[in-house]
């Protein structure tokens, strides 16, 4: 079998180029190269060197991945004839993806491929912008970059961003977690005698002339929170710091327990913004439960018993071990087939079969939601009726009950029947897919606004409650009703 040897041109001039690296590009008889647009490649032509390019393959293709494997398929029918001198730009395992597809066609056996060094573009970077990798550094590819790959607290390199386009993908994915006028700066051809950089603030960085394959952009690591604000580990690091021995007192005090009345106020807010359908209001209270569960890790790790990454762990790995259709390899046909599987799934973790089955349905902070929880659970053996109707028979049969020990019961009898019949209540919103302890949430919430513009009204008269009449009142609440409305 044939060998296809690869074999780095390094990342700066013919200057550079090792006198090893020289003799074998001099002496190769077949010889590929996978772009002319390097330094070195003119100094080649003049010293007589023949080669073929694949420069015209970039111009039949939109995008680089079908450019890399086309490529790769060329040099592996090639080789099955002769021996093949392959030359890339730096070094062939430094962001070379054809011959990432070479390794993987030697590993089926389908090729003897030998990689041999070359400069990368790394060195003389780093070189150039003066900066120790040691300190932590990404590099990442221009072309397929996205925001959960960026790590704000470490100096990034990003390759592949040759030309106005490329660039403006780059400068929004940034935009994701950096500010507008954070400083980028790009760097063209570093080491060679044509090395360049140019810092503009990232909004322009789309804007600069010069980008071309030689051109890596470098953003370097946020030295403040307040330049991290859209980083998840800023608002770790801002609750270690309240929680620690110099923070706040009010949340260095604060215990699971303590904080379980605002984990639920702020989800009862939130829940009131998704109502008003307030995007903004929603960005803002997401951010106050999360702030919550923030604090509840923290206090976990502080106490040594769990931190934010068993959180992250737990989660995920539900989702996926609760997901066998997306994930695995079951079928799921619809979203009742769905929740079947999740069901199916959470029983067999829970070892449900050997504990009551609404053990674990009871909720401390909602009498509404326990409710539901038992009897959706109830339903999910089969304890349920068989539809709507039934319910409304069985809510009017406890209302009359309730109605009949109004006038001749107990206060326990009432409170017994009065119970049934919010039982039965819940049980009607949960056939008609209705959350009850949503639904409270909203009448609560309309209450409370349309009580405020009747307190707004009286207040506006210059008197009290008491010099209005409950029929005037009743009329500014309707009139806030309508408004309401649009009315």
């Amino acid at each position: 079998m044939n060998e296809l040897t690869v074999i780095g041109l390094g990342a700066a001039d013919f200057e550079q180029l090792p006198l090893g690296v020289y003799k074998k590009l001099k002496s190769a008889k077949k010889l590929y190269v996978r772009t002319l647009d390097h330094p070195v490649i003119k100094d080649l032509i003049a010293e007589g060197i023949e080669f073929h390019s694949f420069d015209a393959i970039y111009e039949k293709h939109d995008t680089f991945q079908p450019v890399y494997e086309e490529i790769a398929t060329y040099l592996i029918e090639a080789v099955q004839q002769e021996p093949v001198l392959y030359a890339v730009p730096g070094h062939p395992l430094v962001a070379e993806q054809t011959v990432q597809h070479l390794i993987e066609a030697s590993r089926k056996g389908q090729i003897e491929l030998k990689i041999e060094g070359g400069q990368s573009f790394l060195d003389p970077i780093f070189t150039a912008l003066q900066i120790d990798p040691i300190e932590g550094f990404q590099l990442l590819d221009g072309t397929s970059l996205t925001m959960d790959e960026l790590n704000m607290r470490q100096h990034i390199l990003i390759a592949q961003v040759y030309d106005e386009f490329s660039a403006s993908e780059v400068k929004l994915t940034l935009m994701e977690k950096y500010r507008d006028d954070y400083p980028v700066t790009i760097v063209t051809a570093a080491g060679s005698s044509q090395e360049k950089l140019v810092t503009v603030p990232l909004y322009e960085l789309d804007q600069v002339a010069e980008l071309n394959n030689l051109t890596t952009v470098y953003v370097s690591p946020v030295t403040t929170d307040e330049d991290a604000l859209r980083d998840w580990t800023t608002l770790r690091r801002i609750i270690a710091v309240l929680r620690g021995p110099n923070g706040c007192p009010w949340d260095r005090k604060q215990t699971h327990e303590s904080l379980k009345k605002y984990l639920i106020e702020e989800t009862h807010e939130f829940l009131a913004a998704v109502d008003a359908e307030d995007d903004f209001a929603m960005v803002e209270e997401l951010g106050d439960v999360l702030l919550q569960v923030f604090l509840h890790a923290q206090i976990g790790e502080d106490n040594g018993y769990f931190n934010l990454e068993e959180v992250l762990a737990s989660v995920s790995e539900k989702m996926i071990r609760r997901h066998p259709h997306v994930f695995g390899d079951v079928s799921a046909e619809d979203a009742d087939a769905v929740v079947a599987n999740w069901e199916a799934i959470k029983r067999q973790e829970k070892g449900e079969s050997e504990e009551p089955l609404l053990s674990s349905e009871y909720r401390t902070e909602s009498s509404l939601q326990t409710s539901y929880n038992y009897q959706k659970k109830a339903a999910s053996v089969g304890f349920d009726w068989p539809n709507a109707d039934d319910t409304w028979d069985k809510f009017a049969e406890e209302w009359q009950e309730f109605r009949q020990e109004v006038t001749e019961g107990s206060a326990t009898s009432r409170l017994d029947e009065f119970g049934d019949v919010l039982f039965t209540l819940v049980n009607i919103a949960r056939f008609y897919k209705i959350s009850p302890e949503e639904a409270m949430i909203h009448a609560n919430a309309k209450f409370a606004r349309r009580f405020g513009y009747v307190e707004q009204q009286v207040k506006a008269s210059g008197q009290d409650f008491n010099a209005f009449t409950l029929e005037q009142l009743d009329a500014f609440w309707n009139k806030a009703k309508k408004q309401e409305k649009g009315e």
